[in-house]
């Protein structure tokens, strides 16, 4: 961030788009973008500069002269601050309408391609409350608000359980209510908050790698059971019995208690002994007849009402007969896989993290579904020739991968296997441009359903069919 003195004010600077990560559009007098935090499109404000670039200005709006009629008011308190929902203070019609443009002007711009008609994106019916997994993070030093630090009062409540501030790691902002997950969720976080406190047990310092809470995760499904697991740095056997217990006792619907002794330098828990302390291990989450058990690592989709929205765009763009042999690529825990299973000859399924292949086995033959095969490897190194004579030559490919995309080398032997039809799902419309246009002369863009996963946010979903181009075309 340049220094004060560097900074420049721009007045009556209309705020005219919103753009990639959430941020809105403005123009500087001398024609470079404006990149802001936090305006509305429609909204008139002078800007203060943060961060000057060659092609353009990052900053803040310091006075707002008027207001868009797009703007609402944000439902959480902490808005602004928590960066986790961006776009609370623009009205949903305006967040799908934004959306829905970032997917064609990225499928245009990046990808160079021809597109029909873009269906209307698929909103979502809870606008709040959607998600079915939070976590958060103990600290025990909180962020403080500019109001605080002025004050001449000793600050002695520093203990939080929160969100990382955005940009810093280790800065945790204290959460009263989260609008992002349902009850008893935020009754969970703060009886365990107030319990640990009034025990005297110590809350994480990740600068000093001290303290004894470390994180909470919290995991709601359909089917109303609920995975509580917390994060422990300091393994007191007694203190965290007494914290377990309480949670039990407190919330009898809690279906999975779990703990972890963590101490990396990091919270990931992939690499971590997961330790049942009360009911199972796992919860299940419940799609169209089908049951989805989900352990603490398992990979599943966050907002369980559009998924189901998801899939059966996914499964309806593939056009199944009953007749076809279809690789679902990046397939997780099998969710789309087993989604679309009754509608295909046969699916198989290629993922690269050992323990969703597990889980996607294990669901299968719960969910008595038979004519599905699941491998693991990387993606670029397993999905090869020899692979493809041991398992068939694919009808249809679905692939659905991570923000980043698809390796090069993957778009390659899509190419080179030549399937009728290929289904790209995409987080990252972006990415899904990229590897588009690398398929752009075999492969025509037949539709275009971009699905609202994360309201509130400025991230979309993107599902995409694309059927072999015959050579007169």
């Amino acid at each position: 961030m340049p220094k004060k003195k560097n900074r420049q004010i721009f007045e009556n600077v209309e705020v005219v788009d919103a753009g990639a990560k959430g941020k809105t559009i403005g123009k500087a007098p001398d024609g470079r973008v404006i990149f802001l935090d936090n305006a509305v499109p429609g909204d008139v404000v002078d800007v203060e500069t943060t961060k000057k670039r060659k092609a353009y200005f990052e900053g803040l709006a310091i006075t707002f002269h008027s207001l868009s009629d797009k703007r609402v008011a944000p439902e959480c308190e902490h808005f602004g601050v928590c960066g986790g929902c961006k776009w609370q203070d623009m009205g949903y019609e305006h967040q799908l309408y934004y959306k829905q443009k970032e997917v064609e002007n990225n499928l245009r711009r990046i990808g160079h391609l021809q597109l029909p008609p873009i269906q209307p994106i698929i909103g979502s019916l809870k606008t709040y409350f959607y998600r079915n997994k939070m976590e958060f993070s103990f600290s025990d030093s909180r962020w403080l608000t500019l109001k605080e630090i002025q004050s001449q009062n000793t600050i002695t409540d520093k203990a939080a359980l929160g969100f990382h501030i955005p940009g810093m790691w280790d800065k945790i902002l204290d959460i009263k209510k989260c609008h992002l997950q349902q009850d008893p969720s935020n009754a969970i976080r703060l009886a365990s908050k107030d319990f640990a406190i009034k025990q005297g047990m110590p809350f994480f310092n990740p600068r000093s790698q001290t303290g004894m809470l470390r994180t909470l995760m919290i995991r709601t499904s359909s089917t109303g059971e609920i995975m509580v697991l917390i994060q422990f740095y300091e393994d007191d056997r007694q203190k965290r019995n007494l914290l377990l217990d309480h949670l039990k006792n407190k919330f009898p619907e809690i279906t999975s208690l779990l703990y972890v002794i963590n101490q990396k330098q990091n919270d990931t828990l992939y690499d971590q002994e997961v330790v049942c302390h009360a009911g199972q291990d796992y919860i299940f989450e419940e799609m169209e007849g089908l049951r989805f058990k989900i352990n603490a690592k398992s990979f599943y989709q966050t907002n369980s009402q559009q998924a189901f929205e998801l899939y059966k765009v996914t499964r309806d763009f593939a056009g199944l007969t009953g007749k076809e042999l279809v690789y679902d690529l990046y397939t997780g825990t099998g969710t789309i896989a087993q989604f679309i299973a009754k509608m295909a000859k046969k699916v198989v399924g290629i993922e690269a993290v050992p323990e969703a292949i597990i889980d996607a086995k294990a669901n299968a033959k719960g969910n008595q579904i038979d004519n599905v095969d699941f491998f693991t490897g990387d993606m670029k190194t397993v999905f090869n020739e020899d692979f493809i004579r041991a398992n068939g030559r694919p009808d249809v490919i679905i692939t659905d991968p991570p923000r980043d995309g698809m390796h090069s080398d993957v778009v390659l032997q899509i190419l080179k296997i030549a399937p009728q039809k290929v289904v790209y799902v995409s987080c990252n419309s972006a990415t899904q441009a990229r590897d588009l246009e690398l398929m752009k002369e075999h492969y025509k863009v037949i539709k275009v359903q971009p699905v609202d996963m994360f309201p509130q946010t400025h991230h979309v979903e993107n599902v995409v069919l694309l059927e072999k181009q015959t050579v007169h075309e």
